[in-house]
């Protein structure tokens, strides 16, 4: 009997949370939800999110809030693991009542929570989740409450790619990616694609699984087929690993990846293993508009705090909840996501505009970076802005 109850009780508070189409409570601070790696080998992009939001949120209540209300972040470590993504995320629409979700960083997190945001009603704003099945899903059909700031991999894909032919000239390329990895997957389907498309040869193409760190038989097989660039399309651990197996092998191609490898962690661990490689990036680091950020960031959590591309992206969808929350007039996420397609924002990684299609920000321009080493040091500079030719 007692056990019944408890079913009962569960039962209740769905459907009340179904009824009132998701949670944002009329009263009190307007909760804004967060989720992310704070433990394992992603923590360093989560802990930065966090604190960005953390920081924003205090410069924005120390304005007078949203409202007339103070904000509040609630946030919980998804450990990098799906499992507990959508743990989380049950948490924050069904006993946080949050107004909306942001993040995760992760492609696959962000694709296993969509299910949990529709039946709340209550948008996910991913920040760094490229993969396209983020937000539409492989039939076409709309993930209702999913929303992401970033460009997604087809782009990105596309972008690398035709850097790679159109602007380096280059016929012959590789391919090492991790086999388990929604990200990586879509990210090389697309370079390869538009390799081809723009004439190339994919001369390699070689697969690893999640957690490897010995890459040597893999690049051995790429060093025979002599390509000019290999796109390691994954994080900046593996990046890193696989640089420096790379280079001690005697591959002197160059190297390319995109939004998962800028980090300080990447810098330090691949050092002058990276030297030349390209990043296709969502900004310049040194764009001025990034300066009091960065200023920011750095007076509040020291001087040698790295700040991650994370910083930019969960900034920028700070700016997207909080104009859709003014928009709506409410905290109730069912209106708070029903505002995410009515507003626009100018952030610090373009102007975003998400489409009613397919959720994703329309017009985004990449940033292609490249690695330098000077003086015992790895860096990130700016090359250009730049949109794929094919």
């Amino acid at each position: 009997m007692k056990k019944l109850l408890v079913i009962l009780l569960a039962l209740v508070m769905v459907f009340s949370m179904a009824a009132c189409g998701g949670g944002g409570d009329e009263d009190g601070p307007i909760k804004i939800g967060w989720l992310g790696p704070l433990t394992g080998d992603q923590a360093v992009w989560g802990k930065c999110e966090s604190q960005t939001l953390e920081m924003l949120i205090e410069q924005k209540n120390a304005e007078g809030g949203l409202l007339g209300r103070q904000l509040e972040l609630v946030k919980y470590d998804t450990k990098g693991d799906v499992n507990e993504t959508i743990n989380v995320t049950k948490r924050l629409v069904s006993q946080d009542n949050v107004a909306a979700i942001i993040g995760p960083n992760a492609s696959a997190g962000a694709i296993a929570m969509a299910g949990v945001l529709t039946q709340a009603k209550t948008a996910g704003i991913a920040t760094v989740a490229t993969n396209p099945k983020v937000t539409v899903n492989d039939d076409g059909s709309l993930n209702e409450y999913s929303y992401r700031v970033c460009f997604i991999d087809p782009y990105q894909g596309s972008v690398a790619a035709s850097y790679a032919a159109k602007q380096l000239n280059f016929s012959k390329a590789a391919v090492l990616y991790d086999i388990s990895s929604d990200y990586a997957q879509g990210f090389r389907q697309f370079f390869v694609e538009t390799f081809k498309k723009a004439g190339g040869t994919i001369v390699a193409d070689e697969a690893f699984n999640s957690g490897d760190t010995d890459f040597k038989p893999q690049l051995t097989k790429i060093k025979k087929a002599n390509p000019e660039i290999i796109l390691l399309p994954g994080m900046y651990k593996e990046t890193a690993l696989i640089a420096n197996q790379a280079r001690d092998l005697g591959i002197n191609a160059v190297l390319m990846g995109g939004d998962g490898w800028p980090s300080e962690k990447l810098n330090e661990m691949a050092g002058k293993a990276i030297e030349g490689s390209y990043v296709v990036n969502h900004l310049d680091y040194n764009d001025p508009e990034a300066k009091p950020l960065q200023d920011a960031y750095h007076e509040k959590y020291g001087a040698d705090a790295g700040i991650e591309l994370n910083a930019y992206m969960a900034h920028d969808a700070f700016l997207v909840v909080c104009a859709a929350i003014e928009k709506a007039g409410t905290s109730v996420a069912e209106k708070v996501a029903a505002a995410l397609t009515e507003v626009e924002v100018k952030g610090l990684t373009g102007t975003i505009k998400m489409s009613t299609e397919n959720h994703n920000p329309d017009g985004k321009e990449a940033a292609i970076q490249k690695y330098t080493y000077k003086n015992g040091k790895a860096d990130l500079v700016f090359v250009q802005k730049y949109s794929p030719e094919v």
